[in-house]
């Protein structure tokens, strides 16, 4: 029986376990720090609700890397009501900002003033599309707002994880090398679909090489937004000796109307891959461009759960 100073004669005490020296310590977990900017997702294309689902998800895996993060979402096609726009959601945050240090002060407490941006801007874009970036940066200068805008998340290692896995649960590619089963569908030639133009098929390359290494097969990019370019890339891996072909979008997804990957499909006589959507390694990149904007760690995410190759 326990007494108020604790337990009875006899029970044995919780005592609490020694910190762990070394390198196998645990790291001290990282939460958010107190005041820092807020992360934004800048979300493409017509607004949804998958689309606010799969923004959701990336922001719950971020979060879930890092407790306390103040994370939203603005819509580069919004309605400032049901899905509000990238501006909108800046000029809000900052006056709130603003309003929560003033009502600290007004309280007595001892707070700094906020310095440094009220947010970190992160592109919901696997590769680069000078179209949509621009608007992406007049949208936080119309704001008005100290928000840093950040990189694409690609190309990245997580990426080329992500298109293997995609492929994989299309029954198009191999799920692990090292356990040597076949897959009959599997393609021997992969068309990585992306859009932007040459710069976005430049930057796709070098995911593709990297998912190359994965397959064993050849990887080539092409843009969806360009004629002709799927159909033209299908035929040069055809000529090389590749007779399956698989479409793989590197595309998060919002930001290509679907009926694009559809048509190029069809024109490269071909199967297609789901495009990315919200796999873990979509909310870890996220969330690396805004530990790295900010200096704060969590800022290297490593591989996920998922299909590797060996």
């Amino acid at each position: 029986m326990s007494t108020p100073t604790g337990p009875a004669s006899g029970l044995p005490v919780r005592m609490p376990r020694p910190r762990q020296s070394g390198r196998h310590r645990r790291p001290e977990p990282v939460v958010a720090p107190e005041g820092a900017a807020a992360l934004v997702l800048a979300v493409p294309g017509t607004p949804s609700s998958a689309t606010r689902s799969l923004a959701d998800e990336v922001i719950s895996i971020a979060r879930s890397e890092l407790p306390g993060l103040n994370a939203r979402i603005g819509y580069l096609d919004g309605d400032d009501a049901e899905y509000p726009t990238l501006a909108t959601v800046l000029t809000h945050n900052a006056a709130e900002r603003v309003a929560r240090f003033e009502q600290a002060v007004a309280a007595g407490r001892e707070v700094a003033e906020p310095t440094g941006p009220s947010a970190v801007v992160v592109p919901l874009l696997a590769g680069p599309d000078s179209a949509l970036i621009r608007r992406i940066r007049q949208a936080v200068m119309d704001s008005g707002t100290q928000a840093e805008l950040t990189d694409v998340l690609g190309p990245h290692p997580l990426l080329a994880e992500a298109l293997h896995v995609r492929l994989s649960e299309a029954g198009l590619a191999r799920a692990d090398r090292a356990r040597l089963f076949t897959v009959a569908t599997a393609a021997d030639g992969i068309v990585l679909a992306t859009v932007g133009g040459e710069e976005a098929v430049q930057a796709a390359g070098i995911t593709g090489m990297l998912l190359a290494a994965r397959l064993a097969v050849p990887v080539m990019a092409a843009a969806l937004d360009v004629e002709g370019s799927v159909a033209a890339i299908a035929e040069q891996l055809q000529g090389s000796g590749s007779a399956q072909l698989a479409l793989a979008p590197y595309l998060v997804g919002p930001e290509v109307d679907p009926g694009l990957l559809d048509t190029a499909a069809k024109e490269a006589g071909c199967a297609t891959a789901e495009p990315l959507g919200a796999y873990p390694a979509i909310g870890k990149l996220v969330l690396s461009l805004y530990a790295t904007t900010l200096g704060i760690t969590p800022a290297t995410p490593q591989g996920t759960q998922g299909a590797q190759a060996h």
